[in-house]
């Protein structure tokens, strides 16, 4: 039977060569690890060492001698899992990673680097290697002291935090980085409204470490792992949803007999949000591009009761929509900068030229999606990206453009997301502040008479 480490190498060979993302190689990976444990380790490895490349990354060039470029990838993934568990695990005894990582590279088909495996797992066993991780810098060091502590000890991409530590400082980067690097919490609401408080007060019941969500009234936060531990029958009425995603939905701000395009919707778990809002009356047309994104929605919606119109569409074409919709939200295709924790892969895999591109395909979108609002109807403009290239950029250069639209005061926004907007009018959710994933939303009012 193939090692879980053997698997998880695999796993970050096939997310680094741009074969699929983290999350979907883990699930094509389950297969070959059948026990629940394992696959709960699995996760472990992939996740954490996908987290902690940076700093894994620079110890072990340094006890190496050499520049991981140069080391040959799949010997590189086991190494990286080795150092992961060396320096943040504890269950297993170091002599044992060493082992099970010497196994794992001729597992790989590396055989003849299983030595330098050996040599170089044991020189970190000793320490060698941890002096190439810089400590925390003082506050008026230079710059590219701060920026090489974030990057390195913090492991994340060095464009990435110079951009957050000139935005914020060096506090609020350094925690916004720490955020990223913690295991996720789970977050999970009743799957239906009606019966929301039973729901909850059966979960908080029958798992200790829940919570409930100081954001969201009726969601609820569990540690990694406690999902699994529910009855089967109290998962089947719950919906798994991050309180940042509820509360974009919650923004939409959508009433009884209103009509409603989510133009980007899959996998729709805003959706469902919009039709609880709506209290089951109106109009709700849900839409997205790919065949099977368009699956996944029309599963969603099925299993939430939700009896919306699903139709396939590209929202950077034309809309087959006249101005006919009281509200229109587009969450439109981003970075994903600002689900890190959740999706550690993302912060390797994206680079700061990316965020041009997609502001440009985002541009076009809010112009086509304009197109479907009446009179008098919103567009929620929303993110999941940290950057304000693909966020207050991509809205004032469409406000700038169409004088039919407006931002809406901060002082209209649903009570529930109220404290989430800023001066401006922006919703947005930084997690060095509120402990959530950084989501971004803006709301655009067309005048009445336009």
């Amino acid at each position: 039977m193939t090692s879980v480490r053997t698997t998880a190498a695999r796993v970050l060979e096939t997310v680094e060569a741009g074969r699929a993302t983290l999350a979907a190689a883990i699930d094509r990976a389950r297969a070959e690890v059948p026990d629940d444990r394992d696959r709960g380790l699995l996760l472990e490895l992939t996740s954490g060492t996908m987290r902690w490349r940076g700093e894994l990354d620079a110890i072990l060039a340094r006890a190496s001698g050499r520049r991981v470029d140069d080391i040959e990838r799949p010997v590189l993934q086991v190494l990286r899992i080795a150092a992961y568990q060396l320096r943040h695990l504890t269950r297993v005894p170091p002599h044992a990673v060493v082992d099970e990582a010497v196994e794992s590279v001729r597992a790989v088909g590396r055989a003849r680097a299983a030595g330098f495996a050996n040599a170089v797992l044991r020189s970190l066993g000793r320490g060698i290697g941890a002096d190439a991780v810089p400590a925390r810098p003082a506050p008026g060091a230079q710059e590219s002291r701060h920026i090489d502590y974030l990057a390195t000890a913090l492991s994340h991409p060095s464009w990435l935090v110079t951009r957050w530590l000139r935005r914020y400082g060096l506090d609020q980067a350094e925690a916004w980085c720490r955020f990223n690097n913690a295991a996720p919490t789970i977050t999970i609401r009743p799957r239906s409204a009606d019966d929301g408080g039973e729901v909850a007060t059966a979960v908080l019941a029958a798992e200790p470490s829940a919570a409930r969500s100081a954001t969201m009234p009726d969601a609820i936060r569990l540690p990694p792992g406690a999902l699994g531990r529910l009855p089967a029958a109290l998962r089947e009425a719950l919906v798994v949803q991050d309180e940042g995603s509820q509360l974009v939905a919650h923004l939409v701000d959508t009433a009884p007999g209103l009509s409603c395009l989510d133009v980007c919707a899959a996998p729709g778990g805003k959706t469902t949000v919009l039709w609880r809002d709506m209290r089951a009356q109106g109009l709700l047309v849900a839409a997205d591009r790919r065949r099977a994104r368009v699956r996944l929605l029309g599963s969603t919606l099925r299993d939430a009761g939700v009896p919306a119109t699903i139709v396939a569409l590209d929202a950077a074409a034309a809309l087959p929509f006249g101005a006919v919709f009281d509200r229109v939200l587009l969450d439109a295709p981003c970075s994903g900068l600002g689900t890190l924790r959740r999706d550690p892969d993302v912060k390797w895999a994206r680079q700061e030229t990316d965020l041009a591109r997609l502001a440009a395909t985002q541009k076009t979108m809010v112009v086509e999606a304009a197109r479907t609002v009446r009179p008098g109807g919103r567009l929620i403009y929303a993110t999941c990206s940290s950057e304000p290239d693909e966020n207050e950029d991509v809205v004032l250069d469409f406000l700038g453009s169409d004088s039919r639209f407006a931002l809406a005061p901060p002082d209209t926004a649903a009570p529930v997301t109220r404290r989430f907007v800023d001066e401006q009018g922006f919703l947005r959710t930084l997690p060095y502040r509120d402990g959530l994933d950084a989501f971004f939303a803006a709301v655009l009012v067309r005048s009445s008479d336009a």
